[in-house]
């Protein structure tokens, strides 16, 4: 694919269009919160999503095996993990993934570990399926953080404790885990016979000096314990069109997933049937969208330096948790020594910008905020001007 075919740097209005980033907030609010990206998808989707259409029918589909080869092929470039296509089911998404597991592999009154601050619709299926969230708090030190795998070992030893939540590349920390973090996590699961659901939907946003590597992927326990949510969703920009890979080496466990995938979507023993465009599109993205990929992590990487520099020129009071992955970076506000209803209103009502509240992602998310960096240069930079008039004048507000 040839450069010409894309530009990062092109604003694109996308008010009108039922998107929930543009149009959820007020108008004067500019947006930088949910983790959809504001640039167009790579040529080649929109190509095969055009010829698709002009066909003019559009009935039941199924995933052929182009499908499969194209995500099978995928991992084995960028991860070297060699899948089985057996391993594979699919769903419109990876929290309804993570309901779905949690509904099969615990019951109500058991707890679910997940390491906080973490991505916020895990409270909600945990505790919306009468489980009970455990929280493993993330360790923040030097601006970084780090597991807590001595509390992780007391709290998966209460038998109560049936399943662990890993999310890497973290969500909203950025945090990508190293093989010794994800193996002495692994081990300490597997010791206690949990499960463990390992959501890496953002595991293609990785920042070239850093390596995701599949938790499944390393050895042959992990994997035959796991149940691993992808998806290109948040790779390609495609959320809207609702497909995630579900992979799970156990037979047994997925047998049991796809029994509940056949219980909710179709009782016909076809499973989860999927959305017509959603399977063009994610086909031609896999097959052939990876150098658009290489180009946008490129493009991130130079936001993010644009980011760090002008907060450290012009914003002493914030600080930059520095992602190793994803385009959301978590900042931490709390010297402008505001609680966390304040500083909502302050970023809405005074910097007019709508960025993800920290205190949605549990206890040590107060104070902090999520920006996502996955914007053209101009409304970045237009963000952190506003940011920046917002706390200059502080000095006339009554905080």
């Amino acid at each position: 694919m040839n450069e010409q075919n894309w530009s990062f740097d092109e604003v694109i209005d996308r008010s009108e269009t039922q998107s929930v980033k543009w149009d959820f907030h007020e108008k004067d609010l500019l947006p930088l919160w949910v983790a959809d990206m504001d640039f167009r998808a790579p040529n080649p989707i929109i190509d095969a999503l055009s010829n698709r259409v002009k066909h003019g029918i559009f009935g039941y589909s199924y995933f052929h095996n182009s499908y499969y080869d194209a995500l099978l092929n995928w991992f084995k470039r960028r991860y070297n993990w060699e899948l089985n296509q057996e391993w594979l089911l699919f769903t419109p998404g990876v929290i309804p993934a993570i309901n779905l597991a949690i509904q099969e592999f615990s019951n109500p009154g058991d707890n679910i570990i997940i390491q906080n601050p973490v991505y916020y619709p895990f409270y909600g299926v945990i505790t919306n399926k009468g489980r009970q969230f455990l929280l493993n708090p993330l360790k923040f030190s030097k601006n970084s953080y780090k597991m807590d795998f001595e509390d992780l070992e007391k709290k998966v030893s209460d038998p109560r404790t049936k399943i662990v939540i890993l999310c890497n590349p973290h969500n909203p920390i950025g945090r990508v885990y190293t093989s010794q973090e994800l193996t002495h996590f692994g081990d300490i699961c597997i010791e206690h016979e949990k499960l463990i659901i390992a959501d890496e939907i953002h595991c293609d946003l990785v920042y070239p000096q850093y390596k995701h590597i599949n938790f499944s992927s390393i050895n042959e326990d992990f994997a035959q314990n796991s149940i691993t949510c992808t998806s290109g969703s948040k790779t390609f920009n495609l959320a809207g069109l609702q497909l995630s890979n579900i992979i799970i080496p156990n037979q047994e466990i997925r047998k049991t997933m796809r029994l509940a995938i056949e219980r909710l979507f179709l009782p016909e023993a076809l499973g989860y049937l999927p959305n017509t465009l959603s399977f063009v599109a994610f086909r031609a993205a896999y097959e052939n969208c990876e150098e658009w990929l290489d180009s946008l992590i490129q493009y991130l990487q130079s936001n993010l330096e644009f980011l760090k520099s002008f907060i450290r020129d012009n914003l002493p009071l914030i600080s930059v948790i520095e992602p190793e992955g994803t385009y959301l970076v978590w900042l931490d506000f709390r010297k402008l020594g505001m609680g966390h209803e304040q500083l909502e209103h302050f970023m809405k009502k005074d910097a007019k910008v709508a960025l993800d509240e920290g205190y949605n992602f549990g206890q040590g998310g107060e104070g902090f905020e999520r920006i996502n960096i996955a914007c053209p240069r101009l409304i970045l930079e237009e963000a952190l001007n506003r940011i920046f008039n917002a706390i200059t004048n502080l000095k006339n507000t009554n905080y």
